[in-house]
């Protein structure tokens, strides 16, 4: 049993516990410490190093070779519609080449960091960091530190071939994404829809042309042109610029400048359904406020005020398309957009 301090004693700073209840571990582990140090041929032999810097530099090499490959071959191979085996080809050999170029600066960057780079083991002790002009320059001296054992100032070779490597291999992401964009200018192509004076505004998807009557107010159609449905070729691009939403809205609630009184027919008006953000659709509409709700990025647009942005990072309104009814009741478009529809991007003039 442990001793118990003496009773008139007020302080414990004199107790010592009975040696028979202290716990003792004679067989602690020891630090064993660090192993000697075996030097690297590379650090003994100079010859060596100089052998071990060239084959980095070669490593550097064909990562270039690799990159340079994907965007030739990308060009030389290109992809022809419904044929498989130009895919398969241009795929391949793309494949092959980026992955020649990442590989060669992964390896070159292992290689030289296993026979050039410092190799001496150390410990740092841990210590608070203080933003002060001491951890300042300690921190600077890492810097400095760091340059001289890897040897990035000294070793041109390895350097400039790393530096060639890193620059050549964002070229086929820039080629394939530049390929990407249209052939003509994104802004024309934008500004011309399929709708025109006197097409039916129908049903999405069934293509049923739509009467005003059937319009009742708080109600929203998704719309296409009459005469999507027929085409063969380029459908889904035709409707990703000519989707449109169609509301109801009592007459009063309507604020409509001047150079758009004649846009609307009874309180029906009719707006792309493509967000002028990055082109999402607008398909959430709640009547009771008039607004329209962009789903990916929460961008609100007022019905009632020409859509008008209200909220969110939509840079302008949405287009308006001009409407009316024919003989038949039917409503058709006045004509197309009189802006480019979609992102704000594609109104800017390249």
């Amino acid at each position: 049993m442990a001793k118990e301090p003496a009773e008139h004693s007020d302080s414990y700073d004199d107790y010592q516990p009975d040696p028979g209840s202290a716990v003792e571990r004679s067989n602690a582990p020891q630090n064993p410490g660090l192993p000697e140090e075996e030097h690297r041929i590379t650090d003994k032999d100079p010859k060596a190093a100089r052998t071990a810097e060239r084959r980095i530099a070669m490593f550097f090499g064909l990562s270039v070779v690799g990159s340079i490959f994907a965007t030739v071959a990308y060009v030389v191979f290109p992809i022809i519609p419904g044929d498989m085996t130009s895919v398969r080809l241009n795929n391949g050999l793309m494949g092959l080449g980026i992955t020649l170029g990442l590989l060669g600066i992964g390896f070159g960057a292992v290689y030289w960091a296993k026979n050039l780079m410092s190799d001496e083991e150390m410990v740092e002790e841990r210590h608070p960091t203080r933003g002060d002009d001491e951890t300042r320059e300690k921190a600077s001296q890492i810097f400095t530190d760091a340059n001289k054992e890897s040897g990035f100032t000294r070793r041109s070779l390895v350097r400039n071939s790393l530096i060639g490597a890193l620059l050549a291999t964002p070229i086929p992401a820039v080629v394939l994404f530049r390929d990407l964009a249209p052939p003509e200018n994104p802004s024309k192509l934008m500004k011309q829809t399929m709708w025109d004076q006197g097409v039916r505004l129908a049903r999405d998807p069934s293509g049923e042309p739509i009467r005003a009557a059937d319009v009742t107010i708080g109600s929203a159609f998704h719309v296409i042109p009459e005469g999507l449905k027929e085409i063969k070729s380029g459908k889904l691009e035709e409707k990703a610029k000519a989707a449109v939403l169609l509301m109801r809205l009592p007459i009063e609630d309507l604020n409509e400048s001047e150079a758009r009184k004649g846009w609307s027919y009874q309180g029906i008006v009719a707006y792309s359904k493509i967000c002028t953000h990055v082109g999402c659709p607008v398909a959430l509409y709640e009547q009771h406020t008039h607004h329209l709700l962009c789903p990916c990025h929460q961008s609100q647009f007022d019905v009632s005020n020409e859509c008008e942005v209200i909220f969110g990072p939509a840079a302008r309104p949405l287009p308006q398309l001009p409407i009316t009814v024919d003989a038949e009741g039917y409503l058709v478009a006045q004509g197309d957009f009189t802006e480019p529809v979609g992102p704000s991007f594609w109104e800017r003039e390249l």
